[in-house]
């Protein structure tokens, strides 16, 4: 585990560094939000969250005061969460992506059918990935203490605002290098 662990730590370091020359020579550096991306080639929405993944853990760490004994437990049960909940997330895009292609009135067909046997499939679906989320959730507990699982959930929250700014920002320098080619 402490290998997991200092590998998560040395990958957390390397994106920390990573940085666009044309980006620093134009502005300071924000404070740090989050991972910064590879700079010269377009980042995949996958990518972006292992790498934030990655950050977060190494994040966890300092955020939540975790002993060496307690951060193997908590970097497993963690990881099996963010799992769960990616495994959740892509099977309900999946249903809504269905649901959107049955639904469309353009599509000239309406199985009324299919769209109810889709529909219970989405309620299936939120009620079993509710419910996973609810067994990791208590896992990831069992590796904290009382304080440690609250400061855990405002540690989350944080994480997950920076995420979307790490996105919007992902977009932005995606369009101004489109722009950029474009000229």
């Amino acid at each position: 585990m402490k290998k997991l662990g200092a590998l998560v730590a040395i990958a957390g370091v390397a994106l920390l560094t990573v940085a666009s020359p044309a980006a620093a020579q134009a502005q300071p550096p924000p404070p740090a939000q989050g991972p910064e991306l590879p700079a010269g080639r377009p980042i995949s929405a996958g990518e972006i969250q292992r790498l934030f993944d990655a950050y977060m853990m190494i994040q966890a760490q300092e955020a939540l005061k975790l002993s060496e004994a307690q951060y193997g437990r908590f970097v497993t049960r963690l990881k099996a969460l963010q799992d769960t909940r990616r495994r959740h997330q892509q099977t309900r895009n999946q249903i809504l992506a269905d649901l959107r292609r049955l639904s469309n009135p353009d599509s000239g067909t309406s199985d009324e059918t299919l769209i109810t046997e889709r529909l219970k499939a989405f309620r299936d679906e939120e009620e079993r990935g509710a419910g996973e989320l609810r067994k990791a959730y208590d896992a990831l507990d069992e590796a904290l203490d009382l304080r440690q699982q609250a400061r855990f959930r405002l540690f989350e929250e944080r994480m997950e605002q920076q995420k979307i700014e790490l996105l919007m920002r992902a977009r932005q320098n995606a369009r101004a290098q489109a722009q950029r080619r474009g000229r």
